[in-house]
């Protein structure tokens, strides 16, 4: 089958998040099954990524092209990516394709590629990866929807949430959309290699110490603020805390917390961890905690965690909640108090033993989507 993936950002622009993550873990593994796959994605979020533009590059066996994008200001600091020369090649290849997978429907990429594959009558799956809702950037989200936004979701074959909460969202902004358009599949967990335990503890000076984990992006509705009352009515003078993650206009408020809180000497910043760096920190937590205040899609980085050995604390607003065993951590509500109780339940009882879910293989899932492309494309 040949498979075309649209995505904002790719391998090895990490710092988009989980979606570029997500494609090239998919995409990889859909080489290894013998499919054609290409990729069309920008040259880069924070930073330009070292490849050739506008034409085809060879990543890992995945055909990819890094379009250049008219402005890496706009891309950095409004997350606007506007690849430029994308509609010259996608008028040229769009109508050779089997099926087109699009990931976060609101952009350039996925309204030129929509479009053309209507056009040319090629069948296509949405998934949003956790960017349906609006209560973000809401009148821009409205705006995108009314001019074409709404075209791209109901014109789709299927449309693909990672939980049952990202679902729940889909109808709320899309009132029109059929139960039976909307597939359920978890991210995948793919660590080629589980770090020696021991590595993060020795970089950072934390040999003696025990340690609470949270790992993403430092953005407001993250819930670090909860996490860090919580962390702050524990006496115990060996816990650390370390928050790892690149800044989403939060830190400087976050930075002020601390400081209010004199937490200064228990709290660790790293700043930003990716590849072997991040599962060196996942391998060596006590706990990991996803503390999110508000609705959060998935919560790819518990599921490492998990992968990786860890107990994992998480807030009924995460998406990765349903597919949690009481093995492998604790469920609670966004609350301070709760989250509290909950580290000092796990930091307290050895009976905590997490193991990777099947669920979240890169091979079941890949599985998954051979059939959903199958049944679109019948």
């Amino acid at each position: 089958m040949r498979i075309l993936h649209v995505c904002p950002y790719f391998k090895p622009s990490w710092e988009g998040g989980g979606p570029p993550r997500f494609v090239y873990e998919l995409a990889l593994q859909q080489v290894a099954m013998g499919h054609d796959v290409t990729v069309y994605t920008t040259d880069g979020f924070k930073r330009r990524v070292r490849a050739p533009k506008n034409t085809m590059v060879d990543v890992d066996g995945i055909k990819t092209y890094y379009f250049r994008n008219l402005s890496m200001y706009l891309t950095a600091n409004f997350n606007i990516p506007l690849p430029y020369y994308l509609p010259v090649v996608a008028l040229k290849q769009i109508g050779s394709f089997d099926i087109i997978h699009i990931h976060e429907h609101r952009t350039f990429l996925a309204a030129v590629t929509s479009l053309l594959a209507t056009r040319h009558n090629i069948p296509y799956v949405v998934q949003p990866h956790g960017s349906a809702p609006r209560m973000v950037k809401g009148w821009q989200k409205r705006l995108f929807d009314t001019l074409i936004g709404n075209r791209i979701i109901y014109n789709a074959k299927r449309i693909i949430a990672s939980s049952r909460i990202e679902s729940q969202y889909y109808k709320r902004v899309y009132p029109d959309l059929d139960d039976e358009m909307i597939v359920r599949v978890p991210n995948p967990v793919n660590i080629p290699e589980i770090p020696p335990r021991g590595s993060f503890r020795r970089k950072w000076g934390l040999e003696e110490n025990r340690i609470i984990l949270y790992l993403g992006r430092i953005h407001e509705r993250k819930g670090l603020n909860l996490l860090i009352r919580a962390f702050n009515q524990i006496r115990d003078d060996k816990l650390k805390l370390v928050i790892a993650g690149p800044d989403d206009h939060y830190l400087k408020r976050l930075k002020k917390l601390i400081s209010d809180l004199g937490l200064e000497e228990s709290i660790i910043l790293t700043g930003p961890l990716y590849g072997f760096d991040k599962f060196e920190a996942l391998v060596d937590a006590d706990v990991f905690i996803l503390p999110s205040n508000e609705y959060e899609s998935f919560g790819m980085a518990a599921a490492e965690a998990i992968a990786c050995g860890t107990p994992v604390v998480v807030t009924s607003n995460c998406g990765i909640s349903e597919w949690i065993d009481s093995k492998s951590g604790l469920i609670v509500q966004a609350d301070e108090k709760k989250l509290k109780n909950a580290i000092m339940k796990i930091l307290d009882n050895g009976s905590f033993h997490p193991r990777t879910p099947r669920v979240f293989e890169i091979e079941r899932i890949a599985r998954k989507f051979d059939e959903i492309y199958n049944e679109a494309t019948s």
